[in-house]
């Protein structure tokens, strides 16, 4: 299993990167060009790239607690509580990450009209629709954990 879980580590740390890179250097453009967009809009350029920011570092703490989550395989500690402390973390960066592109959906419909680019709207709901089917099945991953937590516990104590 150790291998398994190596190669998922190592993609987590590949899924950090892109990240990573479009915060250093897309993020700040994409809200400058927000600005040049809607001059009587350009006091909101720096709340939306805070808010760019914040969903970047909720998206670290997500692969974070995914990491965590991977460990507690290597260790044979998978059926724990550690882990469904993990999966509610992730469940809750999900959701998190959708609630702040919801609330800055306004802002990427005025930009995406100003521009004439309606792929930026799709784009928004994507990782909105994506971010809630994380969150939902790590909320039916973390169900499912704790009834087969509950069902080993019952067994241990049968024996």
């Amino acid at each position: 299993m150790k291998k398994e879980t190596f190669f998922l580590k190592i993609v987590l740390f590949l899924m950090g990167l892109p990240v990573l890179a479009l915060a250093i250097f897309v993020l700040p453009e994409i809200a400058e060009f927000f600005a040049e967009l809607n001059p009587t809009l350009d006091f909101l350029q720096y709340p939306f790239l805070l808010g760019l920011y914040a969903a970047a570092a909720v998206f670290y703490g997500a692969l974070f607690q995914t990491f965590k989550l991977l460990t507690y395989i290597d260790k044979n500690e998978a059926f724990s509580d550690l882990s469904v402390n993990a999966l509610k973390k992730i469940r809750n960066c999900g959701i998190i990450i959708g609630g702040l592109f919801v609330i800055f959906m306004p802002l990427i419909y005025l930009m995406a009209e100003m521009d004439d680019a309606p792929g930026m709207i799709l784009i928004g709901m994507v990782i909105i629709f994506g971010c809630m089917v994380i969150a939902v099945f790590a909320a039916v991953l973390q169900k499912l954990l704790k009834t087969a937590i509950h069902i080993k516990s019952e067994n241990d104590l049968t024996v």
